[in-house]
Formats: C-alpha cells, structure tokens, sequence
C-alpha cells in the first residue's frame, strides 16, 4: 500500500509480482470471501485492527515482518501496557508449572502483562495466573479456532479477561507452519522474554531466537542438567541470556526506559528499512537460485549476493517458513525439493 497509495492499486499490481516471483496462476482473494471472514470475525466477537490503528501494538512496529492486520477479542488496552512473555514445555514438570505461576503472578502484580502462546504446560500455568492482572494469548490459528481443544474454557475466559490475538484469518485452523510465526509475535509484543523449561530442540528456542533478532531481552530459568525439559534453558544461560530465579531478576534485567528528549532536541529514531514486494520478490529468487540441495553456508550465501545479514533474514525466514529451504545444523542452507 505504501508502495501504490492505496489497497486496491496493490492488489491490482499483485498477479504481476507474483508473476516476476515465478507463480503464473496466482489470483488475489475473492471479494466474497473478505466479506465472509468480516462476518465470521464479528460472530466471534473479534475486532480487525489494521496497522495504522491508534490501537495497534507499538511494539510489533519493530519487527521487519508486522502483520499488517490482527483480530483480537478482548481488551486491545492491554497492547498499550509494558509486557513479559512466558514461553516453556508443553509436557512441563510441577516445579515448571510452579514457577510459570509465581512468575506471572508477581510480574503482573508489578504492572505487566503476560504474553504466551495458550499451549500446554508452562503458556497456560502463566496465563491462568495473570488473568487478574492481564494476559495477552496468541493463537497460531484463527481467534476462534482454540488449541488445543482443552484449553477452550481458559480461552474464554482470557476473551472475557484479557485478551486473544492472532495474525491468521478467522476460522484458520492452526498448521505446523503457522506455530513458528505466532512465536514471532509472542516475542515482538514483549519487553523480554522468558524461557522456563525448554528441550534443546523446541518452539520456545525459536522464540527466544526472534526476541534475540528483533532486539529483545532473553532469559532463563535454570534447570537440572539430566533433565531434557530444562536442556534448552541451560544452553540460553551458557550462551549468555540472564539466568532468573525470581520475578526480581527479571525486572532487574529489563533495561530503564529511555527518557524523553527536550523539545529542542526532537528524537530521531533511524528510519526502518523497507522493500517494495518486487524487490522481496527478486531477493526471494535470488536465493533460491543460489541454493540447491547441497547445503551451503548462510555466510557464503551472504557474500555471493553481495548483501547483509540484516536485509536477507527476514527473506530466509519468509522461505523456510514456505517450505522452501531448509536451515541445518551449523549454520547450513538448502533448497527443499
């Protein structure tokens, strides 16, 4: 829309992006089918806030992928109020759980708002403590669409309490694609993030990669070393996140907020980069042309294409969340045929 001035000139230009990208029977959504997703939204009693809304979430403006639209049911208030996400193991221990409560509970008692993912486990320990206080879900699927099913009832009453997120249309049932994105938003509304009890391969670690990406605070709780549930925490801890025992460290962690200039001395804050889908769509390309199914280095495909690692990962992530590449132990790229 930036790049066009309006929503229909884009999606107008759209069939001829897509065409440049490689898709030849690309087709932009049917009217009717906007239509019925508006009506399905406000059955759900879910609000569409796009991104230039006064009550959309600031912080997600940091992030170089922004859903530039979200449903939401509940109080959109509490996107405006500072925020701590809780992520951890579905199968968590008593001593995890434990501790996902106490956390949430005295964080919020201290002004901030839950965030998590509404899964099993240590996301829905944290939100069950912070409905008093406030408590952000978000869904990897529609706002209607809970999961799982036995995390309904908690799910309604977060709805009524606080309130349910989602970048996903509404009745979208949730892919395992779409879980790796709603982490990114778990992270990008959040001050900090903290990781309770996570195995050395887990959603929470990707969490805690996009809060490192997109500049956010990363922390843990630590674990016993024979136990696989707080392996992940301990490899964050040695690499570097601070360790937490207690609501305290975590507020101690958080950096002080910025203090505002003089009105003689306006802010200026670094204008984000953006690309025009046609470049996305030319990058994109770039790299699969690279790739094959040998892989290869993310550095060396960094030089071959003579760009940043700022400007091409956004692009490799848009890729392997497609299906499209594939990222492999040490630090390793290839093409999925």
């Amino acid at each position: 829309m930036a790049e066009y001035g309006c929503a229909a000139e884009a999606l107008r230009a759209l069939p001829g992006i897509a065409r440049e990208a490689g898709l030849e029977d690309y087709e932009t959504c049917p009217e009717a089918l906007v239509a019925a997703e508006m009506r399905a939204g406000h059955a759900a009693r879910a609000r569409l806030i796009g991104d230039d809304a006064p009550d959309y979430p600031a912080a997600l403006h940091d992030l170089p992928d922004a859903p530039p639209l979200i449903w939401v049911v509940g109080d959109p208030a509490l996107l405006a109020r500072p925020a701590i996400a809780l992520v951890g193991a579905r199968n968590a221990s008593s001593l995890g759980t434990r501790m996902a409560r106490g956390l949430a509970k005295e964080l919020g008692e201290a002004g901030f708002v839950i965030v998590s993912g509404l899964a099993r486990g240590v996301d829905a320990a944290a939100h069950l403590a912070s409905l008093q206080s406030g408590t952000i879900a978000v869904l990897a699927g529609g706002v209607d669409v809970i999961y799982p099913a036995e995390n309904a009832g908690l799910a309604a009453d977060i709805a009524r309490q606080g309130l349910v997120l989602s970048e996903q249309p509404v009745g979208m049932t949730p892919q395992a694609r779409h879980f790796p994105r709603r982490n990114r938003l778990i992270s990008g509304l959040a001050r900090a993030v903290v990781v309770i009890e996570a195995a050395a391969r887990s959603g929470s670690l990707i969490t805690a990669r996009d809060a490192l990406d997109q500049g956010r605070d990363v922390l843990a709780v630590p674990g016993h070393p024979f136990d696989a549930r707080a392996a992940g925490c301990n490899m964050l801890i040695r690499d570097g996140a601070t360790l937490v025992r207690n609501a305290e460290d975590v507020i101690t962690a958080l950096p002080l907020p910025q203090t505002p200039a003089e009105p003689d001395q306006p802010p200026q804050p670094p204008a984000p980069q953006q690309r025009s889908l046609r470049e996305t769509a030319a990058l994109h390309r770039q790299i699969l042309d690279r790739l094959g199914p040998s892989p290869m280095a993310e550095d060396q495909l960094i030089r071959d294409l003579g760009t940043s690692p700022g400007r091409i990962g956004p692009a490799l992530v848009d890729l392997e969340l497609e299906g499209r590449i594939q990222r492999q132990a040490g630090g390793l790229l290839a093409l999925l045929r």
